[in-house]
C-alpha cells in the first residue's frame, strides 16, 4: 500500500496560508447585515431591561420599519412613536421612547432606519419599548411609504396578543356592554366578538375624541399594547369604521360543530349549526390545516364546491327577528385553487325570495380576507352566500376554485 508522509516545514507553511486566508471575507457566505429585524430585537428581551450591543442583534447596530403611531388626536403617549417591520415573514412591532417632553422626529408613513446599540430593552407595563435612542440616531429613508394593516378577528388578536403588540390591526368588535345613547369613547371599553372580551377599547380622557358618541359595534383599527392587561388604542376617530348595532346572540357563526364528519358530502342538506339550521348545497364542512382557510383559533370551515355550472348555497334556514345594520365574514381560496365570484343575498319573506346586498366578490386568495356589509333591513330577515356557477376554471376568464367560508357575523339594527 502506497503512503503518503507529510513534511513539518510544509505543514507549518499550509497551517500560515490558512491563517492568512481564514481572514478573507467569504462573500458568497455572506457577512453580518447591519440591519436586525425587529422580530430579531424583541427574542433577545428576556425578563429584563437589556442595553442592546451588535452581539444581541446577530452583528447588527440598526432596526428599519414603517411608522404607524399617530400622536396628533393625543391618543398616544407623546414622546413615542411605533413601528412596525417584516422579517421572517412575521409582521412585528415595537415603541420608540423617547420621552414625554421630546419631540418626535418622523411620522406615520415614514420608512426609517434606527442605530439602537447603546439603547435600552425595556418592558413597560409589559409592552416592549427602545428607550435612550438620540435624535440623530433616527433616519427616515422614505416618506408616505405603505402602512400594512392586518385583518384579524378579537379572539385571535387576544391569543396571540404578544405577536401582534406595536403593530397596526383591524378588528370587527362590539363593545361588551351595549352604550346608552350618551355613552362616549373615554376610558377602558371591554370589546367583544361572540368568543373573547379580554380586550379593551383604551382611549386617553384627553384624547380628541373622547367625547364622541359610541357606537354598539364597529370595524376598530389600531394599535395593541399591553398596559397592565391587553389594549387596544385608536390613534384617530377615522379609525372608527362601518359602525352598526349589537352583535345577535350567538354569532359569530364559526362552523365549528357539528363535527366536520357531518357534513362531509357536497350534496345538499339541511346541518344543524350553532346557531340555527342551515342549507349546505353544493358546500361542507371541512378541516384540512393549511387548506381550509378557518380561524387561527377554530378547527374547521365551510368549503364549497369547484367548477360548477350552477349556484352553491350556504344558507340560514331562520329568520333573526331584529333586522340588520351589518354583516361580516371571512373567505379565502381552498389550498392553491384560483379564485371564484360569490355574494350575499338576503331575504325578508321566510326564504321565499332573495336580494343581492352589495357587489360580487372576486378576490379570494390564500390568505383569510373579512368582508364587510352595511346593510339597513328591518324585521325579520336571514342571510346566505352565493357562489356563482361559472363553470370550470380555465385559468384565464373563468376562474371558480373552492372557496372557504368563515365566521359569519350578523349585526341587529340600532333603535337609536
Amino acid at each position: 500500500m502506497k503512503q503518503t508522509s507529510f513534511s513539518p516545514v510544509a505543514l507549518l507553511v499550509c497551517l500560515a496560508l490558512g491563517g492568512c486566508l481564514k481572514k478573507d471575507i467569504d462573500y458568497a457566505h455572506g457577512t453580518p447585515s447591519p440591519v436586525a429585524s425587529v422580530e430579531v430585537l424583541r427574542n433577545t428581551y428576556r425578563g429584563e431591561a437589556l442595553q442592546l450591543t451588535t452581539n444581541h442583534l446577530q452583528g447588527a447596530e440598526r432596526i428599519n420599519g414603517v411608522v404607524i403611531s399617530d400622536t396628533s388626536s393625543g391618543n398616544l403617549p407623546a414622546g413615542n412613536f411605533i413601528l412596525q417591520d417584516i422579517g421572517r415573514g412575521n409582521m412585528r412591532g415595537i415603541t420608540i421612547a423617547l420621552g414625554n417632553n421630546s419631540k418626535v422626529p418622523v411620522s406615520i408613513g415614514d420608512s426609517v432606519t434606527i442605530n439602537v446599540i447603546g439603547s435600552t430593552l425595556i418592558s413597560n407595563k409589559g409592552s416592549l419599548q427602545i428607550s435612550g435612542v438620540a435624535a440623530d440616531k433616527i433616519k427616515v429613508l422614505k416618506q408616505k411609504a405603505v402602512v400594512i394593516i392586518k385583518s384579524t378577528s378579537l379572539s385571535d388578536l387576544a391569543t396571540n396578543f404578544s405577536s401582534y403588540e406595536g403593530t397596526l390591526v383591524k378588528v370587527n368588535a362590539d363593545f361588551k356592554q351595549l352604550p346608552a345613547p350618551t355613552d362616549v369613547y373615554a376610558g377602558d371599553k371591554a370589546l367583544y366578538d361572540g368568543l373573547d372580551s379580554s380586550i379593551v377599547l383604551h382611549t386617553e380622557a384627553s384624547a380628541a375624541f373622547a367625547n364622541d358618541k359610541m357606537p354598539a359595534s364597529a370595524t376598530f383599527t389600531g394599535i395593541p399594547l399591553y398596559n397592565t392587561t391587553k389594549q387596544l388604542y385608536l390613534r384617530t376617530i377615522s379609525d372608527v369604521s362601518n359602525a352598526s348595532g349589537p352583535l345577535y346572540t350567538g354569532y359569530p357563526e364559526d362552523f365549528e360543530s357539528p363535527d366536520a364528519s357531518a357534513k362531509g358530502s357536497y350534496a345538499a342538506a339541511v346541518v344543524n349549526l350553532k346557531t340555527g339550521l342551515w342549507l349546505l348545497d353544493q358546500a361542507i364542512l371541512a378541516n384540512t390545516k393549511d387548506r381550509d382557510r378557518f380561524n387561527p383559533a377554530g378547527k374547521q370551515c365551510i368549503r364549497m364546491q369547484q367548477n360548477l355550472s350552477t349556484p352553491a348555497y350556504v344558507q340560514m334556514n331562520y329568520d333573526l327577528p331584529s333586522g340588520a345594520s351589518k354583516v361580516t365574514l371571512s373567505y379565502g381560496a381552498y389550498y392553491t385553487d384560483a379564485s371564484s365570484t360569490w355574494n350575499l343575498q338576503y331575504s325578508t319573506d321566510h326564504g321565499v325570495t332573495w336580494t343581492v346586498t352589495g357587489k360580487n366578490i372576486k378576490d379570494a386568495g390564500p390568505v383569510a380576507k373579512t368582508a364587510t356589509f352595511l346593510v339597513d333591513i328591518k324585521g325579520p330577515v336571514r342571510f346566505r352566500i352565493c357562489k356563482l356557477g361559472l363553470g370550470a376554471s380555465n385559468g384565464v376568464d373563468i376562474l371558480n376554485g373552492r372557496l372557504s367560508i368563515e365566521d359569519v357575523a350578523i349585526f341587529q339594527q340600532l333603535n337609536y
